[in-house]
């Protein structure tokens, strides 16, 4: 009787001990993978910081007009090139 009981609780303590090495293995791999997420959103803070820079300079005056002028080849605009159209004039 008392070896059917030990052995019973043998066999507990045998699922008991697998059941908290499953824990444990659950849990690292949870960890491991909550650091590579937080790995990845600094990286795409990053990225996103680095495209607002990127959509600031882009958008800049300066960056605009030098397009224009050496891509679409545009001069500014000039007081002796514009036209003025005056109502019933010629």
């Amino acid at each position: 009787m008392s070896g059917k009981i030990n052995a019973v609780l043998a066999a507990a303590l045998v699922c008991c001990a697998l059941s908290v090495v499953n824990a444990r293995f659950h849990a690292r791999h949870l960890v491991i993978d909550l650091e590579r997420l937080q790995q990845q959103a600094r990286q795409l803070d990053i990225d996103w910081a680095q495209l607002q820079l990127d959509q600031s300079t882009l958008g800049k005056n300066e960056r605009i007009e030098q397009i224009a002028r050496s891509e679409l080849n545009m001069a500014p605009l000039s007081p002796a090139r514009t036209q003025y159209l005056t109502e019933g004039g010629k």
